[in-house]
């Protein structure tokens, strides 16, 4: 088994939903986002997924969320709260289908993020 991980960041601000206390109010965070694919073989270049590849994967999402409010945002103004499980949910689903055109077949384990250097959630399907 391989594995692959590779680290992103975005700065956004969420108010959560259903929640008492102080993060029920608009506030921000810098995310830092670990993604990581796993499989058990490697393409002829002797690598499972090119790391570019999944960057560029991850921007493509993240800019959707990069400097803004995550309650304006689909699926999170309406159907889901923005807390850090559910981001990295939503991440999890768009790399995922991101990854069916490798040279090798690949999924992603896991994706975790963090809100503070402390502080994390981590999604496994």
């Amino acid at each position: 088994m391989y594995e692959v991980t590779v680290e992103q960041s975005f700065a956004a601000a969420h108010a959560l939903r259903n929640y008492k206390g102080a993060c029920e109010n608009l506030h921000g965070h810098n995310f830092k986002v670990h993604v990581t694919i796993e499989g058990d073989t490697l393409d002829k270049a002797g690598m499972l997924v090119d790391f570019l590849d999944v960057k560029a994967l991850m921007q493509e999402v993240m800019q959707r969320l990069d400097h803004q409010n995550l309650n304006d945002v689909a699926p999170f103004n309406e159907e889901k709260n923005p807390s850090a499980e559910c981001i990295a949910e939503y991440l999890y689903a768009h790399v995922s289908a991101g990854l069916k055109d490798v040279p090798v077949p690949v999924r992603v384990r896991e994706v975790k993020v963090w809100e503070t250097d402390i502080q994390s959630a981590t999604y496994r399907p």
